[in-house]
């Protein structure tokens, strides 16, 4: 079928009254963006619906795009017709004769939003109805759970026949909700927690701590080949690249095993905050689900929390690993993150690490360590990687 238009639909931006406008000319800007390649498409909004008109393009190949666009509820490849009702019936009935397989029910769904239309809408249904169940002999109707439903929308800036409406990936337009920066390990769940992010709207951008030599430059690059997975939603990503080697020494050699784990990662937590400010990030996020491991208890967020004001947020924190790692597999991140290469959470996991440490032990452990000057440090030595959707783009600058 030779469709004209990709009609796409919003379901939460529909919902956020004076700010409306603002949401859907930032889904506009996300929709030219994954679709800047595709050079005759025209894009253009109306109230409660937008158009990608094709001009010549592959409608397929468009609508494989906007499946990753965050705040598009729903879209159809539509056919925009004149709107007297011979034409529409004739059309409807083409568009259910190339369907494969041919359907064996159906039903009509006429939406009137231009109510100067002079036929009902329930009579558009019945006309539309009768003339494809008169060509189409084997078809019947099927109100309650039809193979097929036929569209007809009929607005005051056109009129639109559909038979397909694709599911997008909901949420809301990217850069609606300000700048998160995301925790990104090379596992499987923090991967996750950013695609979730990016889903609520934030602009994201990463940071990842990286213990040379006892972590390998193969677990750096599956880091920013992960990151690259998240461009494909969400643009590029800025990920910061922590020297956190000098850091992990200084706990090992000094401070007890068993609480390795929790001021291992409140220096990080603390390093991460440096680096939010610095690039305005207003909220940290990161991969934890609560229970999972021994760092992830309440009492082990609460202490490792403590060192930080800045806002910690936990989109996984309710899921299980099965979801989590179904959700990883549809994003397709799951095979990077399985990759057999450790990152510095792993190097040093004690064999008994404590599952309900205390804030005030842990300060009185760190204070066999300057602190200060050793964030300061870290903070000083990142370097900062621009990750874009053609890993051949990939740029690094210092922080």
């Amino acid at each position: 079928m030779n469709y004209d238009v990709i009609l796409i639909r919003y379901g939460e931006l529909a919902l956020k009254g004076k700010n409306r406008d603002q949401f859907e000319e930032a889904l506009v800007r996300s929709v030219k963006s994954v679709l800047r390649s595709f050079f005759k498409v025209k894009v253009r909004r109306n109230y409660g619906r937008m158009y990608v008109e094709l001009h010549g393009e592959d409608a397929y190949a468009v609508m494989e795009r906007l499946k990753r666009v965050f705040g598009i509820s729903s879209f159809s490849p539509t056919v925009q017709v004149d709107p007297d009702i011979e034409t529409i019936k004739e059309k409807a009935l083409e568009m259910v004769r190339q369907l494969q397989p041919e359907p064996r029910t159906f039903r009509v769904v006429t939406r009137r939003a231009d109510k100067r239309y002079p036929i009902p809408s329930m009579e558009v249904n019945r006309i539309v109805g009768t003339h494809i169940l008169r060509a189409l002999p084997a078809i019947k109707v099927d109100v309650h759970e039809p193979e097929t439903i036929v569209n007809v929308e009929i607005r005051a800036e056109g009129t639109y026949l559909s038979c397909e409406t694709i599911p997008g990936p909901g949420g809301l337009p990217v850069g609606v909700s300000g700048k998160v920066l995301l925790l990104l390990s090379g596992g499987i769940d923090s991967p996750v927690a950013g695609w979730m992010m990016l889903k609520r709207g934030v602009t994201l951008e990463a940071i990842h701590f990286h213990s040379y030599p006892f972590t390998s430059e193969r677990a750096l690059q599956k880091v920013r080949d992960l990151a690259q997975k998240l461009t494909k939603w969400g643009g590029t990503v800025k990920l910061h690249v922590v020297p956190f080697t000098e850091i992990q020494t200084a706990i090992r050699e000094k401070c007890p095993e068993d609480y390795l784990i929790t001021i291992m990662r409140r220096f990080m937590m603390r390093i991460s905050e440096r680096v939010a400010e610095n690039t305005k990030a207003k909220a940290l996020a990161t991969g934890e689900s609560l229970g999972q491991v021994a760092s992830q208890t309440l009492e082990s967020m609460d202490t490792i929390n403590k060192v930080i004001s800045i806002p910690m947020l936990r989109p996984l924190i309710g899921m299980d690993k099965v979801d989590i790692t179904d959700l990883s597999r549809k994003i397709d991140t799951y095979e990077l993150s399985i990759l057999p290469y450790e990152d510095c959470c792993t190097v040093f996991t004690p064999k008994n690490p404590v599952t309900r440490p205390k804030p005030y032990l842990a300060a009185k452990f760190e204070e066999v360590l300057d602190v200060d000057a050793l964030v300061e440090k870290a903070v000083a030595g990142t370097v900062i990687e621009e990750i874009t959707t053609k890993p051949k783009e990939t740029t690094t600058d210092l922080f």
